[in-house]
C-alpha cells in the first residue's frame, strides 16, 4: 500500500549523530525554523522518527521540531549488550537535549510510550531539567506493564499466570516479525490500535514496528517488563500533562490516571475515546493540539520571561 502524502516524512531542515555518555551513535533531526520554539519527541519500544510523522505534519512549519530514534532503533546505532535500560534512556535524551537545545533555553519534551519513560527516567538530570520547560507523557505508564496490559484477555479467559508468562515472552523473545502481510497487519491492530483506526494509519504502523531489529526489541521488552519509575515519577517536576487513549490494550487508562496523580505539576489529563495505544498515529491532530498549548503556556514570550527569574540549573 502506497502511504499518502500526510504519512510521508518531511525533509528535516538539519540531522545529527548524537553521542550518548557511553559513546552510543544516535540519529537526529531538526525539522522547523531554527529560531521557533523548541518542541523535542522521544518515540516508543519498537518505532522509529518515523513514528511522528502525522504530529509532526499536524504542528505545521512555524516549530522547530527534534526527533530522534531510540538506541537500537531506526538509524542509531545498536549498543553493547549491558547498554539497556532507564539510565541508558536518561542518558540519550539528554545528550540530544544538549545537543539540540541550547543552554539558556528550553523546550517541550514529549514522550509517547517508553519515550515517556525517558522522561520520567530523566527527571533528576541536570541536563534535562534546565533545558525543559514542560512534558507531555502520552500512552505511557511507570511500573506494572505487563499484569496490567489487556491483550491477552478477553473470550480466551486464560489463567492470570499463563496470560502474564505469554505477555513476558511476547516482550523479550528475539524474533523476527517477517514481512507485513494482511494478517500481521490486522495482529498488530487487535494489540496496538483501536478497531477502527484508517488501513494507511495501520500499514505505516506495521511498516515502522516490522523494521525494529530484534534483539534490541527483544533488550528492551526485557527493561520493559521489569520497569519501576515511581521514583523518578515523583520528582518529575515539572509542568507536565498525561494524554491517553481509552481503547489501549497495551497501557491501558489506569497507568494515565496513576501518572495524573503522582506528578507534582499535573497540568491536565486528556483521555482520547476510543483511540488505542498508538495515539500519535491515531489522533495526531489532538496530539498535536496538545503540544501546541503547552508552547504557548510555557515558551511564549512571558512564559520563557518567568522560567528565566526562576533559579538557574546547571547543565
Amino acid at each position: 500500500m502506497r502511504l499518502p502524502d500526510a504519512l510521508r516524512p518531511p525533509r528535516p531542515a538539519g540531522v545529527l549523530r548524537v553521542r550518548s555518555d557511553d559513546g552510543t551513535l544516535l540519529h537526529a533531526e531538526v525539522h522547523g525554523p531554527e529560531d521557533a520554539p523548541t518542541v523535542v519527541l522521544s518515540h516508543g519500544w519498537a518505532c522509529s522518527t518515523l513514528f511522528w510523522t502525522p504530529v509532526l505534519r499536524a504542528l505545521g512549519a512555524d516549530l522547530r521540531v527534534v526527533l530522534y530514534d531510540q538506541r537500537g532503533h531506526g538509524r542509531s546505532e545498536v549498543p553493547r549488550r549491558g547498554g539497556y535500560g532507564t539510565t541508558a534512556l536518561a542518558d540519550d535524551l539528554c545528550a540530544v537535549l544538549r545537543a539540540t537545545v541550547a543552554r539558556g533555553t528550553r523546550a517541550v519534551v514529549a514522550g509517547h510510550s517508553m519515550g515517556g519513560m525517558a522522561v520520567m527516567a530523566a527527571a533528576e538530570r541536570p541536563a534535562f531539567r534546565s533545558r525543559t520547560a514542560a512534558v507531555l507523557l502520552a500512552s505511557t505508564g511507570s511500573r506494572d506493564l505487563v499484569s496490567s496490559a489487556l491483550v491477552l484477555g478477553g473470550p480466551l479467559r486464560r489463567p492470570a499466570r499463563l496470560r502474564a508468562a505469554l505477555r513476558r515472552s511476547a516482550l523479550t523473545v528475539p524474533l523476527p516479525l517477517g514481512p507485513v502481510t494482511p494478517l500481521t497487519r490486522a495482529g498488530l491492530r487487535r494489540v496496538v490500535m483501536a478497531a477502527d483506526a484508517p488501513a494507511d494509519t495501520v500499514d505505516l504502523c506495521a511498516r515502522i514496528v516490522h523494521a525494529c531489529r530484534p534483539v534490541p526489541r527483544a533488550r528492551w521488552g526485557a527493561v520493559l517488563r521489569d520497569l519501576d519509575l515511581t521514583g523518578p515519577l515523583r520528582r518529575l517536576d515539572v509542568p507536565a500533562r498525561v494524554l491517553a487513549g481509552t481503547a489501549d490494550r497495551l497501557t491501558p487508562p489506569l497507568h494515565a490516571h496513576r501518572l495524573a496523580e503522582a506528578l507534582p505539576a499535573c497540568e491536565d489529563l486528556v483521555l482520547l475515546p476510543g483511540i488505542g495505544h498508538m495515539t500519535p498515529l491515531e489522533a495526531p491532530d489532538r496530539v498535536a493540539a496538545v503540544l501546541r498549548d503547552l508552547v504557548r503556556a510555557h515558551l511564549a514570550p512571558g512564559a520563557a520571561e518567568g522560567a528565566a527569574a526562576a533559579p538557574a540549573r546547571a547543565g
